[in-house]
């Protein structure tokens, strides 16, 4: 894949903290290198806050083929939305449509190779629904737009990977939700992304438990040994694959170098240990998806939302490690 070609950016939500760290992450970017950055959102909407925070850069129109021009927010305008409605903190129809739109616009454009990969500012899931677009994340939406059957989260970090088993679902149930064919697919998932996506040759996974201490041979539960510990025996002899390790001691293994990656049975279970390390750093990476797809690792921030504060840390390391993830894929390709 060409180097040239941009990486879509989408704005999320208009009246959250998105459309901020986009123009701080550009203004930090003189020189992209490998595939720059281009926002799908509202062009009107970020000269303004341009102006309003005085960051220093200029958001223009961009068409796809369009060369795109140094010291530039290339815009492909995907909404026009009237800042008469636009309170921060306050969604509504209309900008849940228009972070909807970015993200359809994204994938669409990612297909068709006029962008090498997207990634993600955050959105309002409820007002997506109560919009009509029924999803419960991001996620869930990039799998339906693709046509994506199985497909997994995983949270990564200079020193921690997370990857959930189930994702965005109620606690009360996700032991019905937890099978030996999810956890093997996820396993057989993260895998193939640690080799093709991180490049390394022979990942070491760590697979929590469900219970405290793993269920202590079954006194506090037996998701360990009626499900875990025999999936994990089907990949007998393979030292690179091991558990069900304690959940209160597994991340800390793997924070220290032991583990290339955690496999976690639940949300909360893998996101707080991650979000400990790596609140303002961590990037969302969807695994299975046909096409590359990072996202920032945190909310809308409707709290800090047009008040100056926001970080681009995350938006940059999500832009960082979807270009790494290109790239290796494309080191992948070429060696098959």
């Amino acid at each position: 894949m060409s180097e040239n070609i941009p990486i879509a950016v989408t704005m999320g939500c208009p009246v959250g903290i998105g459309p901020e760290i986009i123009l701080r992450f550009f203004a930090d970017h003189s020189d992209w290198g490998h595939h720059p950055a281009v926002v799908l959102g509202d062009l009107s909407l970020l000269i303004r806050i341009a102006d309003q925070f005085k960051i220093p850069v200029r958001p223009t129109g961009w068409l796809p083929g369009q060369e795109i021009q140094p010291g530039t927010v290339p815009v492909l305008e995907s909404s026009s939305l009237d800042k008469e409605n636009l309170v921060w903190g306050k969604p509504n129809r209309d900008t849940a449509l228009a972070m909807a739109k970015y993200i359809r616009t994204a994938v669409q454009g990612v297909l068709k190779g006029e962008f090498a990969a997207m990634v993600t500012c955050p959105i309002a899931k409820k007002a997506l629904n109560e919009a009509g677009i029924h999803y419960p994340g991001h996620t869930e939406m990039l799998a339906d737009l693709t046509g994506t059957d199985s497909y997994r989260m995983m949270m990564a970090g200079s020193r921690l990977r997370v990857v959930l088993v189930t994702i965005h679902e109620p606690l009360a149930r996700v032991s019905e939700l937890l099978t030996a064919t999810e956890l093997q697919d996820c396993i057989e998932m993260t895998t193939n992304a640690l080799q093709k996506d991180f490049a390394i040759a022979m990942p070491r996974i760590a697979v929590a438990g469900f219970n405290p201490h793993s269920g202590e041979q079954g006194m506090f539960g037996r998701e360990e040994i009626d499900i875990i510990a025999p999936v994990i025996d089907r990949y007998a002899g393979d030292a690179q694959l091991t558990g069900p390790w304690p959940p209160d001691t597994v991340f800390h293994k793997a924070a220290t170098g032991e583990f290339d990656a955690v496999i976690a049975m639940y949300h909360d279970q893998g996101l707080i240990p991650f979000k400990l390390l790596h609140f303002k750093d961590g990037v969302n990476v969807t695994l299975g998806l046909p096409i590359v797809r990072t996202s920032v690792d945190h909310g809308t921030a409707y709290d800090i939302a047009g008040k100056g504060l926001a970080d681009a840390a995350s938006l940059s390391a999500a832009w960082q490690l979807a270009t790494e993830i290109v790239v290796n894929r494309n080191v992948a390709e070429e060696k098959i």
